[in-house]
């Protein structure tokens, strides 16, 4: 289970109009715990207007670098984003958990791969971490960026995206998507969408020849690239993605209220354990899912987005069964090895156990 820890920001820089970046100073004693692979994130902790809030924000920063820097734009009515644009400053201390995150790309110089990205908007932060990685540590890989923004304006990391690329002319190219301004080729014009992505793979990239993808962003955006290259018969192993809003998604599996007559009211003896301390309650099969509840009763578990996106509040499921309303994060070997994301899951035995600590 990630650990919390306070700690100072010790630079914010305005990236665009609605983005900041916040760097973090790592105590030489927290170096190894806080040690990341390209895509993984950071969870923040902070007290706003008497609320705790937690977020998570992929490290933009790369391993190399041995920084620790995350980017947070400013979203409607969203108390993180805002109080990090802001209000925090240089200086201020914070609450962060070690890096976490399925979404990732481990590098190794013998590689010899061809990578190809496709980002909007925020979704930049987790590619630039693999990009700045692979350039540094695979001499021999290639790595193709598609990104799509607004305007110019909107593009975060334009300078250090455009420096990197100029560094690496013959090993990174960049594509910029635009949806509010025009550019001299029209390909480049609109969203990145189905019809945009097989253009592209007939310009850009032979899809046979692509080590595996990445993509971040909205949901709109990942799902239709990610069904087009698996029309163009690029292995579903091959596609990596990660999901920065649970907004409009949809679901993978049975929602609750598709729960059989037969097992509404029915009550689960939960018992779950974290950190050695163990909590016991009662949980309906149609009530709420298993994270809310153990908060309810006092446990301090790990989460973040409880959108079943960031994986921040993954446990083993170690007796019974439980349902998940949808699962965007666990691999297949994690679930096969009983592993669930406590804020979809419900349970469907008379008994289940559930341990943060294995």
């Amino acid at each position: 289970m990630s650990t919390i820890h306070k700690l100072k920001v010790s630079k914010i820089i305005k990236e665009t109009e609605d983005c900041v970046s916040v760097s973090f100073d790592i105590p030489s004693d927290l170096h190894k715990l806080f040690s990341y692979i390209p895509g993984q994130y950071l969870t923040l902790e902070a007290h706003i207007d008497g609320e705790k809030v937690r977020r998570s924000y992929s490290l933009c920063s790369a391993p190399h670098e041995n920084k620790w820097k995350v980017a947070v734009k400013k979203v409607p009515q969203g108390k993180f984003s805002t109080y990090a644009n802001d209000v925090l400053k240089a200086g201020d201390e914070i609450n962060v958990m070690s890096p976490k995150g399925n979404f990732k790309l481990q590098c190794n110089a013998e590689n010899d791969n061809h990578y190809v990205s496709f980002a909007a908007g925020s979704g930049i932060t987790p590619m630039l971490s693999m990009i700045k990685e692979v350039m540094e540590t695979e001499p021999m890989s290639q790595f193709t960026l598609f990104y799509g923004n607004k305007n110019t304006e909107s593009i975060i990391f334009r300078e250090e995206i455009e420096g990197i690329k100029n560094n690496y002319l013959d090993r990174l190219s960049v594509h910029y998507v635009l949806s509010r301004e025009k550019l001299m080729s029209e390909i480049f014009n609109g969203r990145i969408d189905e019809e945009k992505c097989r253009m592209y793979s007939k310009s850009f990239f032979n899809p046979a020849e692509i080590h595996s993808y990445y993509l971040c962003g909205p949901s709109q955006m990942i799902f239709a690239v990610r069904d087009t290259l698996k029309d163009l018969e690029v292995s579903e192993s091959s596609i990596k993605f990660e999901l920065f809003t649970t907004d409009d998604m949809p679901t993978s599996q049975k929602h609750i209220a598709e729960i059989a007559e037969l097992d509404r009211g029915k009550m689960s003896s939960v018992k779950v354990t974290v950190d050695g301390v163990s909590f016991d309650f009662d949980l309906a099969y149609d009530g709420e899912n298993v994270l809310d509840a153990s908060l309810g009763y006092g446990a301090d578990l790990p989460f973040a987005c409880k959108g079943g996106v960031c994986c921040t509040c993954k446990a083993k499921l170690v007796k019974g069964e439980v349902v998940m309303d949808v699962n965007y994060t666990l691999e297949p070997d994690e679930i096969e090895a009983g592993y669930i994301l406590t804020c979809q899951s419900h349970p469907r035995t008379e008994t289940i156990e559930i341990d943060f600590d294995v």
